[in-house]
């Protein structure tokens, strides 16, 4: 069992950054593949990025590609999106998930791949 809760959201102006922290309890969180999701009003909760069990392979959604980062670490269970440049068309309430599968970089994208979710944190871009 992994219990999941996002911080750091907040209202911020277009070109600004934040940071988003996910922090996990259970002792087994070192082995999940963590993501972060994203859902704007009205639309599909979608992919932002993901990381790996060891923490050196990621993956990004295209559109935040290059202003988004995903880390973490595991002696604070604790996992971080550094979102930097941000714009108007970011504004969603953010997910952190975690999975127990494989990875692989068309299952992780995938809502429905993850067995644990946090109860999302805010963020809005203001232009």
């Amino acid at each position: 069992q992994v219990h999941l809760v996002e911080s750091g959201g907040g209202l911020v102006q277009a070109g600004g950054s934040l940071r988003l922290s996910c922090a996990a309890s259970g002792r087994t969180f070192s082995s999940y593949i963590m993501g972060w999701f994203r859902q704007a009003p009205g639309k599909e909760r979608e992919f932002v990025a993901a990381i790996k069990s060891s923490g050196i392979i990621t993956y990004y959604a295209d559109s935040v590609k290059g202003r988004f980062t995903i880390s973490r670490d595991v002696a604070k269970n604790t996992v971080y999106l550094q979102m930097n440049s941000l714009k108007p068309e970011d504004t969603a309430v953010y997910y952190c998930a975690a999975r127990s599968g494989a990875w692989n970089t068309i299952v992780v994208v995938r809502t429905t791949e993850y067995d644990y979710w946090g109860q999302g944190t805010q963020v809005t871009v203001s232009s």
